[in-house]
């Protein structure tokens, strides 16, 4: 099934409206991606199967038409079945109720890019903020009243210091949020690097690609350290990307043009990734059952 999560409870007024597929349109601006992936693919067998059994969340777009709050995935994967009509739960909303429900809809999926998160508690907080709610991100007072930071915190399960964190990614320029999406940077250093501006930031991508290296998180450290401080150069970017970097000794590195000629020309450093550790486990399997032989 879908991993889309529908709304709160509707109220008991609200009744599911067959609404024509072409009279609904995504999110203005929402952060989470939909992309014809394995888990699109899942989800299509299971509408071909099943039909949408859940209804999906609109509100009336004046300028004709609805806009769906919740369960874009499952709008996509009905047009790719070639349903013409969905279930559809209509509701008044403003903005920023508005905002508030589709994040709080696509944050309970399963598989959620640091990129998706860190724009989704962006989004929840300026909403939370319009509404009145207090939004420093300073206070860590214990008491009644909690910031905005803090109730996002609460509802999703985290600290309200990696809330913020996560908020501080939105500070990074395009590419370097693509590398944190591809796991080519770890999300500590993404951080501190977030702290950099957006001209640095771009002279990092240079001195990344002339050392052939993304930076730990006390390189990390350093380079915001000089930006504060008003010294970061191309140069002393380049400086501290081309250190040696040790690698830990229980550590294994393969070069991924060693592995290449072993699949598909298609496939990404991750997947040959994730089909050598399948190997590896059939492998351990078959050894475990012929030492109990």
């Amino acid at each position: 099934m879908s991993n889309d999560v529908e709304s709160k409870d509707t109220p008991a007024q609200e009744q599911v409206q067959q609404i024509p597929i072409s009279d609904l349109h995504p999110f203005e601006g929402h952060p989470f991606r939909v992309v014809d992936d394995e888990a699109m693919t899942r989800t299509v067998e299971s509408i071909s199967q099943f039909g949408v059994i859940s209804p999906l969340l609109a509100r009336p777009d004046p300028d004709g038409g609805y806009e769906i709050i919740s369960s874009h995935r499952r709008c996509h994967a009905a047009e790719l079945v070639g349903l013409e009509t969905l279930p559809v739960i209509v509701r008044e909303m403003d903005d920023d109720e508005a905002i508030i429900a589709m994040v709080d809809s696509n944050l309970q999926r399963e598989a959620i890019l640091p990129s998706e998160r860190a724009w989704a508690y962006k989004m929840k907080l300026d909403a939370m903020k319009h509404q009145g709610i207090r939004s420093d991100l300073t206070s860590d007072q214990v008491g009644p009243k909690l910031t905005a930071a803090q109730k996002i915190a609460l509802d999703v399960g985290e600290s309200g210091t990696q809330v913020k964190r996560y908020i501080r990614l939105t500070n990074l320029i395009p590419a370097l949020m693509n590398m944190v999406d591809e796991k080519k940077i770890a999300f500590n250093p993404a951080v501190e690097l977030s702290y950099l501006t957006r001209e640095e930031q771009s002279q990092l991508l240079e001195a990344m690609d002339y050392a052939q290296a993304t930076p730990s998180l006390s390189q990390a450290q350093r380079l915001k350290k000089q930006s504060q401080e008003g010294t970061a150069t191309l140069d002393s970017m380049c400086e501290f990307m081309n250190e040696v970097k040790k690698e830990p000794a229980d550590r294994v590195i393969f070069q991924a043009d060693s592995l290449r000629k072993y699949f598909p020309k298609s496939y990404t450093n991750r997947q040959m990734e994730e089909t050598i550790i399948k190997l590896l486990e059939q492998w351990q399997k078959r050894r475990k059952r012929e030492q109990t032989r």
